[in-house]
Formats: structure tokens, sequence, C-alpha cells
């Protein structure tokens, strides 16, 4: 029998052993990729090599290991159901970048496999696989590894060759590890690659010797590769003799954590059990997505986390669980991997803050959402069907903000089926209403025509000038037509073939100015906007005030200096800002979006709750400070990966040429990718002032500030407030804090006094209204009209009477502005012979026309027809005497 090793020990094992063949062991990527949009999330040990292996980059070393974090989302549903599925785990991987090959590759897994001072499992319960037609692989493990012919399993493309399309591809040779007749089917055929669980791939070996042309043509590479991959949790699963990856140490001792919290143990039910093997996969996944800067969203990888964890909570719900409560299970996660992901424990307050955060705001969303559903479920189910509508699961994504996933999966527990088609053609009408409002709203018109390939690019000049002499105009458009000449008073759209105007992007607004044709004939065009249209041609949005102008004209082009100052001291102030937040809120924070108008800027940013005042303070503090250090800007243009070496920030998700334009602040201080126009230096930005935090979006902050003079206007204002408000107070503007709080203090006192006599007056009227009351049988029936009163005060009235006589049934009236408010009330007695508040309130408010419900002992309700006042509270002797049977 095999020795027990624990996964921390097998991750370990596995790294060191490679070391000793010559790999340079390397961290783990983080599980968003770098530079790879193919990726939503690293999925497999390879995926952050690609450059190394396509030789785009030279690797650190030609070999190298890794213990790889993954997610893999594709099989969600089978999670918990499954013994094999989960969304996070680790692959270890041995990487050869055209060094060693099959030969190395395959006795180093014999070796660490079998050998005593490694893992040491049984050869005899090991067996190969190649791919059918590699020989020289199989030859390897008969020849050399010394493995019996009957023992090597040759198979065929679908399992034993690795090819993505077109590109480098290779055979494989897997190792399958003989867990007993127990984990298998019991077919008499079952053998190394049957569906059921008794033989265990614990490796994979990719030969990566070919090119595939993408039609079928392959030819050798010159420079061949070797990509292994063996799943830790699997290999764990091996060692340790467990049933599945859930029962593997550090899984299971999750596991435990989530039972104690939720009081439902392994094997109580298959139910139960699946609950807990789902919260505990996809609390792992969560914790190590939140590490590496991911925040709950509605799309992409965001959406992937949010997915997760609402899907735990749900079944947190399901085991009786209704607060928040996956938060508590995060130490117990770090716990378990901090040995060799250390970033897990300095990152986990910031974590358990996301995921409780994500889990309070889901459970609003679920207790609204979950009412809809069983409704409509109800519904569905009252009409025989098997089907559960696209159009309910839209409305219950679209008004309630439930999750289509999350309604998918219930109405599968339920036995019911999705109409996903039903739900995608909902979407799609949504997107279309949409994208037709928005035209509704109109656009900068005529930037639709097409200007022709004989109009070329325009070439900016507009970074180091304002204004440039000698620029041709090469199109005019006027009324939705290219025409050649305008004459004053049109408005119309100008291409030039060089400009110094900046166009509307990456958030900054346009430069604004003028266009000046000189000569006998003149021209003047205002220009009062500025776009750029997918064939690079600036077009000049403005109007002709004098002179004349035509196609071939030469202008002097001049932008409104000041306006221009004014956007840079609030663009260069934006990339403090983001340097600002980064630095006090985290390396998680991104850009995603922002506004950048004269002296004025709107900053979009990922972070999952609000600031706080000590952090508004800090980075409203920092940004002040990088602008009085003064900080040269220096703007270049590098290629790519160098600008990155350089540390430069790129926008997630835009796409960049060979060649960028870097921004760099106090030589390193801040460094971005930009192509805006910005200051000399950071002291030009003048008084950065913060008016506004808030959220946009879940996940998404933002931050609206002032800079320059715009500031200063902002400052001066403020201040004369002060001085205003301190005059009011009869108070110096220091202090006025102790002031208003004082006054403050003694409003609140005097309210109270006021509440009180209120109160008293109340009771006191309520006390001759008991004297007032009516004999209904053998209760004390009254009513009354008191013109004013807010609902709390005729609350406290009900309140007293109901408490005062057992025996009473009580509507109580107020009119405010044409509109009625009941209250009804009904004593302990009264409920007793079947009189309820809330059927009577009901009752009494449908004679006013309106609507009204509560609890037995008191309700409330409205009605909108005060005339119809004295008829619907004469009719509560009615009520009283036909339910009492009088």
């Amino acid at each position: 029998m095999h020795k027990y090793y624990g996964l921390n020990e097998l991750r370990e094992m596995f790294l060191t052993f490679f070391e000793s063949k010559g790999h340079l062991r390397l961290p783990s990527f983080p599980l968003v990729p770098e530079n790879d949009p193919s990726l939503l999330l690293i999925n497999a040990g390879m995926a952050p090599m690609k450059p190394w292996f396509k030789g785009e980059e030279e690797p650190p070393r030609k070999r190298v290991c890794t213990c790889q974090k993954c997610i893999r989302t594709g099989d969600i549903e089978n999670i918990g159901h499954t013994a094999r599925h989960g969304t996070y785990f680790e692959m270890l991987g041995n990487f050869s970048f055209g060094d060693y090959f099959k030969h190395d590759a395959i006795q180093w897994t014999w070796e660490f496999l079998t050998d005593p001072k490694w893992v040491g499992l049984e050869a005899d319960r090991l067996y190969p696989s190649v791919y059918l037609e590699d020989d020289e692989a199989f030859n390897i493990w008969r020849d050399v590894v010394g493995i019996p012919e009957d023992r090597i399993y040759r198979m065929g493309k679908e399992d034993n060759f690795w090819e993505h399309g077109s590109g480098p591809c290779g055979p494989c040779s897997e190792v399958y590890y003989d867990r007993g007749e127990a984990f298998g089917c019991g077919s008499p055929d079952c053998k190394p690659g049957c569906d059921c669980d008794r033989y265990m791939e614990v490796w994979n070996n990719v030969f990566t010797q070919f090119d595939n042309d993408g039609e079928g043509h392959y030819t050798e590479l010159a420079q061949k590769n070797i990509d292994t991959g063996m799943g830790l949790e699997r290999l764990a699963v091996v060692c340790q003799n467990v049933n599945s990856l859930f029962d593997v140490d550090t899984v299971m001792n999750i596991t435990n954590k989530v039972s104690d919290i939720t009081g439902a143990h392994y094997g109580d039910s298959e139910a139960s059990d699946v609950s807990l093997r789902i919260i505990t996969d996809h609390i792992r996944s969560a914790t190590f997505m939140i590490c590496d800067g991911v925040l709950p969203s509605n799309e992409g990888r965001g959406y992937v986390l949010r997915r997760l964890l609402r899907r735990a909570a749900r079944h947190g719900k399901l085991l009786g669980v209704n607060e928040p409560f996956l938060y508590q299970i995060i130490d117990t996660v770090i716990h378990e991997n901090e040995g060799e992901y250390k970033d897990l424990r300095q990152k986990q307050d910031y974590i358990t803050k996301v995921i409780r955060t994500e889990e309070e705001n889901f459970a609003k969303t679920i207790d609204g959402g979950m009412k809809i559903f069983s409704e409509l479920l109800a519904e569905h189910k009252a009409k025989g069907e098997t089907q559960f509508a696209g159009s309910d699961a839209f409305k219950l994504y679209d008004t309630y903000g439930f999750p289509v996933d999350l309604t998918e999966e219930m109405v599968r527990d339920e036995g019911m089926t999705l109409d996903r088609a039903g739900f995608d053609q909902e979407m799609e009408a949504q997107r279309v209403r949409a994208r037709k409002a928005r035209e509704a709203l109109g656009d900068l018109g005529w930037s639709g025509v097409e200007f022709g390939k004989e109009v070329p690019a325009t070439v900016f000049d507009g970074y180091a000038q304002t204004t440039l002499t000698g620029a041709k105009v090469l199109a005019i458009v006027a009324e939705d037509t290219l025409v050649d000449e305008i004459i004053p008073g049109v408005e119309a759209i100008v291409v030039l073939d060089r400009t110094t105007f900046y166009a509307e992007m990456g958030g900054q607004v346009a430069d604004h100015g003028t266009l000046a044709k000189s000569g006998p004939e003149g021209g003047l065009f205002q220009v009062t906007d500025v776009q750029k249209n997918k064939g690079g041609k600036y077009m000049h949005y403005g109007k002709l005030t004098q002179g004349s102008l035509k196609v071939g004209d030469v202008v002097t082009t001049a932008v409104d200096p000041v306006r221009r100052a004014a956007i840079m001291r609030a663009h260069t102030a934006t990339h403090l800002l983001d340097k600002a937040l980064r630095t006090v809120l985290g390396d998680h924070v991104h850009q995603a979006g922002s506004l950048v108008e004269p002296d004025r800027l709107r900053f979009d940013f990922t972070h999952f709750s609000a600031l706080t005042a000590e952090e508004l303070a800090q980075v409203s503090a920092m940004v002040n400070e990088a602008i009085l250090e003064g900080y040269d800007v220096v703007t270049e243009e590098l290629p790519i990966e160098q600008a990155k070496k350089k540390g430069a920030i790129a926008l997630f998700g835009e796409k960049y040429g060979d060649v960028v334009r870097v921004v760099d602040m106090g030589e390193g201080y801040s460094v971005e990718f930009c192509g805006g126009t910005h200051l000399s230096n950071t002291a030009k930005v003048g008084v950065f002032h913060v008016s506004s935090e808030f959220s946009v979006a879940s996940g998404v902050r933002r931050i609206e500030a002032t800079t320059g003079k715009l500031s200063l206007e902002v400052m001066n204002r403020n201040q004369e407030l002060l001085f205003e408000a301190a005059a009011a107070m009869k108070a110096k503007p220091g202090e006025l804090r102790e002031k208003a709080k004082a006054a403050m203090a003694e409003i609140k006192q005097l309210h109270q006094v006021i509440e009180k006599f209120e109160a008293e007056a109340s009771l006191g009227q309520a006390r001759q209204f008991l004297m007032a009351a009516k004999d209904v049988g053998e209760l004390k029936v009254l009513t009354a009209h008191r013109p004013g009163m807010d609902g709390n005060a005729l609350r406290q009235m009900g309140d007293f009477l109901r408490d005062k006589e057992p025996n009473v049934v009580a509507v109580l009236a107020s009119t405010n502005e044409e509109k009625i408010t009941f209250l009804a009330v009904c004593g302990k007695q009264a409920i007793a012979k079947g009189i309820k508040a809330g059927d009577l309130v009901k009752s009494v408010c449908a004679l006013c026309g309106g609507k009204g419900g509560g609890k037995p002992d008191s309700a409330m309700g409205g009605g909108k027809d005060p005339l119809k006042l004295d008829d619907a509270l004469a009719s509560v002797d009615d009520f009283v005497a036909v339910k009492l049977g009088l």
C-alpha cells in the first residue's frame, strides 16, 4: 500500500522533484490572464505560458515547473452532483521549451509516481496510454520504463492528441491509476479511458511536435515542447485513498467548517451533501478569484464570481442558513492554502469584506425574487406545465435582479426545464429597445457619412501646439451631404489633412476653437465639437460665421488655449487620482470609465463598497501632495512590450497597437497608456477638490472632482457660505461647529417636548372617544376623524385604545391634501369573536376608493374620495353587527 500524503505535501514534493531535474520553480500566475483576451480566467497550467510556447517571448529558463491556480466553470451544473467536477483546482506542471522531449518526460513521470523517495504508487496499478500512431512514446514506455505491451493503451485523437484549431499541437501520453473494482462500473470491458471512476488519470504529458495549418496538414516543429499537466487534487485522491476531490484533506477541512455553520453533515442526505459540496467548491474559487483582483459584477469574470457566490448562498438557504455566512468560511480556506499562497492572508480582510457585501446585497435580491419565483412556479404547475416560461425568467432577471442561471437551477430542482431560448429572445428585445432609445436621443449628426478612401486619415499635431498653419480642407459635409463649399450661417463638418484639435476620445472631451482662412475672401469656422471616425478622419463640427470655405482651402487651426489648459488640468489630475485610489484601496482598483472636461472630471473605478471618510480624505490628500511635488509629466511613444516592462497601466479590454503613447508623471510615480493631452508638470493642476463619491453600478464607484479655477470657485463659494452661516448663528467661523451642535441638540429637545405634549393630548382624546363608544353586542365600537394627524400619531392613539379596552373595535381617520388615512384596531376579545382589523380596514377603504390591510389587531389603509368618508365611518357599526350575527 502506498503512503498517505496531504495535498500541500504533494504540491511541494512535485515542485522539489522537478527542481532536482534542472527546472526553474515559478509561482502560480494570477487567475486573471495578462494580455490574453482569448481567456476569461486561467484554466490550465500552460495557459499563461503561451508566448513561451509560441516563441513570441523568451522564457526565463528552458525548463520550468509550476503549480498553477485554475478556474473552469463549463460544467458548473454538475458541481456537487459528481465526484469529478470542481471550479477551482491546482494544476501541477513541468514544461520544456525546446529542451528535453519524450524520453526524459516519460522517465521522470514514472520516477516521480513510483519511486518510494517520492510518491511511491504501486507500479502494477498504473497504466500508461499513448496516441495510437505514436510508436516513439509506446516504445519508451515498453523498452525504457519496462511496462508490458498489454498494459500500454493506444487511444485515438479524441483522447490522446492535443490541438486547438491551427498552430502547435501534438500527441499525449497519460497515466491512469487503478483505484479498484469498488469504483468501477462492473463492465467486463472496463479499462483505462472508461467513463467510470475506477481508472483515474493522474498525469498527462503533451508532446508539442507538430504545426497544424488548419486544413489537416501537419509538419514537424523545429522547437519541440513538453507541456505536462497533473491535477493536484486528483493525485491527492489517489494518495489519500478517498472517494472524490471533495474528500481530500484540505477540501474536507473547509467542508467541516461549512458543517459547523450550517449544522448539516456529510451523509445526512444526498441533497444536503450536494449543497455542502457546492458551498465548499464555490467559496474556494471565490476566495482565490477575489485575491487575484476579480470583483462581483454583471459581466465577464466578475459575473462568474457573482454566479458562484450567489449559487453558494442559495444552497446555504437550502440548509437553513438565512443570513450571510460565506464570509465566515474564508479564514479556513486561507488556513488550508496560505503555505503556498501567502497573499491570501495579506488580503483576508479585503476578501472577507467583498464576499460579505455581495452576500448582503444578494440577500435583498433573493428574498424578493424567491417570493415572485414561487408564485410563477405555482402558476406553471397549476396549468400542468413542465417548462418555466422564458418571459417569466426575464421578469425575475429584469425587475428583481434574479440571475437566470439561478432560476434555471431552481427550475431543474423542481423537475422542470427553463425555456432558455425564450429568455434569450426577451434579452435581445430589450437590447433592441435600448438601442432605439439611444438612437432617439440623437447623435452628432452626419457622422455616418462615408468620405471614401480618397480622403486620407487626419494627422493629429496637437500635443505640443494649439495652432497650426497650412491645414488643408479635404471634405465638407452639410445637411448629410458632401459639398464643395459652404457660406456663413451653415452648420457643417470639416475634415482636414492635419489638425491641432483633439477629438473626443478616451473620456476626454473635444477641443473648441476656430478654423481661419486668410486672403481677400477670408473665412472663419467656429469649431464646437470634434469626433474621429473609424477611418481616422477628424470631423470638426461647427458653423461658418463669416466669409466662405471650400474643399481645397488652406486654413489655420486655433484651439481655444484656455479651454485646452483646463481640460489638461483635469486629465492630469485623473491619472493622479487613479494612482491614489490604487494606493489607498488596493490593486483591485481598475478604471471603469472616465469623463474629462474643463477643470472637471468624473472617474469610475472598480471597488466593492463606499469609501469611508478617512479613505476619501487620504485619496484627496495624496492627489494634492503629488500636485505640490510638481512632478514633470513626460510623454513618449514606445513599443508595447517596452511600455509594459516600464510598468505602464493599460485599460482592461482596450486594444492597443504595437506602439503606444505612455504618460509618465514623476519618473514612475504614475505611468499609464494614454492618448490624451496633458500638462507639462503636475503643479499646474492647481487645487484638486472631490465633489462627490457614489455608486453607479454593482462593484463600480464614481468620484467627481474639480481642478484649477473651478476648484477655486468652489472653495470661495464654500468660504462665503461659511461666513454667512456663522453670521446667522451669531458665531465666529471657528465656533460654528460647536454652535451648530448646540443648536441641533436644543431643537431635538424641543421636538421631544412637543411630541410628548402631542402624545398626551392624543391619549386624552382617546379617553374621550372611549366614553362616546357605542355598544354593539358585547363590543365597544367607535369611529373618529382627526384632520391633519400623521400616521404615527394615529398608531399611538390606536395602540392605546386596543390595549386599554380588550373589547374595543375602533376606526380612526385622518385627512390631508385630498387623501384619507385609515387605522383600524381590535382588542383581544373582539378578535376572539371574529372581528379582524385587516378585514375591517379593507371594507372601510373600499368605500372611499382605496385599499388596506394588516394584522388582526391593527391595520392601515388609504382612500381617495373624502366625500365618502362619513359613509365609510358609518359602515363600521354594520360591519361589526354582521360579523356578530346581530
